[in-house]
């Protein structure tokens, strides 16, 4: 029997041969200069190509905050939704039309805040979505605010002598609701940046990036250790599949477990060596939570990478699957007896 997805699939068009130029429409982008949110964009409109679909295939959904101009900033099809909803207007298109490649830009207080409840089910039903999560911990369009992100004693407008909130960590979140590709990214690397776009497409299932993205009006610099040349190798711990985890500017520093517990290594003193690291591995869910759990430690490398890369079956192979079988069994729709059910009169 074909399926909903065989015979939209059948109907498709050769694909033109895309450039990066083919995607940006002719738009000014209204961020402001220096905002980590352009480097998010061009590697976005570098990497469209490679995903071989004609462009009214693809579409970016957004919510409310500087990332909702992210619809606009793509030529594909794209939504500008509402306050914390583009996860719940992408889950109901991706049931709606199972063929085409959904992406929704979002922020940490779209998200992590108001949105947070549509983000832990999409995670938890594992919707075919690419969530790339705009973190910048501070609200920025409403012009300052601590988020759901901003770490304790931030300083913010409505936090003026300091947060006294911890701060959520968006990579552990996702991966206790249920997601089974968590990465996070930063935006000054566009080639990692890339990659990451690249490995959450082919995946298939609900796919959550986080990007740690500069805000230069009201959170400049809140990343710097992490991408400041010449600091960056001591702070960061670039993920990598089979690849023992080390870091520092020589290589010379590892991490490895004291029972669950990671802690750092120096491999020069002779004590340890790079048999004694640990090795990632993206399909061990239990190492994703230990790395996403080093976020907000002092004395640890802030991982960045793919945490975790899982295959299930996708919520809408799972709703399409289930109307077949009930068409299988019950024949091909008919609405009129569907109205009248199995007793009915007329008056």
């Amino acid at each position: 029997m074909k399926t909903l997805l065989d015979e939209i699939l059948q109907t498709t068009q050769s694909v033109p041969a895309y450039e990066a130029k083919d995607f940006k429409p002719d738009v000014d982008v209204r961020w402001c200069a220096g905002c980590g949110a352009f480097s998010v964009l061009s590697p976005v409109q570098r990497f469209l190509p490679n995903l071989n679909l004609p462009k009214e295939k693809i579409v970016f959904i957004s919510g409310i905050g500087c990332s909702g101009r992210f619809s606009y900033y793509v030529d594909t099809y794209g939504f500008h939704s509402i306050h914390g909803r583009p996860i719940a207007i992408a889950t109901g298109l991706k049931i709606a039309r199972p063929d085409l490649s959904v992406w929704i830009a979002t922020g940490d207080g779209d998200c992590m805040s108001i949105g947070g409840n549509h983000m832990i089910h999409a995670a938890r039903r594992n919707t075919d979505l690419n969530i790339m999560l705009f973190n910048n911990e501070v609200y920025s369009l409403t012009k300052g605010q601590a988020s759901p992100t901003s770490h304790p004693g931030q300083i913010t407008k409505s936090s003026p002598l300091g947060s006294l909130e911890d701060a959520f960590n968006p990579a552990s979140l996702a991966l206790g609701s249920g997601a089974p590709f968590v990465a996070r990214g930063i935006d000054k690397d566009r080639q990692m940046m890339q990659d990451l776009f690249e490995k959450a497409a082919k995946h298939k299932g609900f796919a959550f990036m986080e990007i740690y993205t500069n805000c230069v009006i009201f959170n400049d610099g809140a990343f710097e250790e992490y991408t400041r040349k010449g600091i960056r190798e001591d702070h960061t711990l670039m993920l990598e599949h089979g690849k023992p985890m080390l870091f520092g500017k020589e290589m010379d520093k590892g991490v490895r477990l004291d029972g669950y517990t990671p802690v750092v290594v120096n491999l020069r003193d002779g004590e340890y060596s790079e048999n004694d690291v640990l090795v990632h591995n993206e399909k061990d869910s239990t190492l994703a939570f230990i790395l996403a759990n080093m976020t907000y430690h002092e004395s640890l490398p802030r991982p960045i990478g793919v945490f975790l890369d899982l295959e299930r079956p996708s919520y809408e192979s799972r709703v399409e699957a289930q109307i077949n079988a009930e068409i299988e069994k019950y024949g091909e729709p008919d609405f009129d007896g569907l109205l009248k059910g199995k007793s009915f009169w007329t008056v």
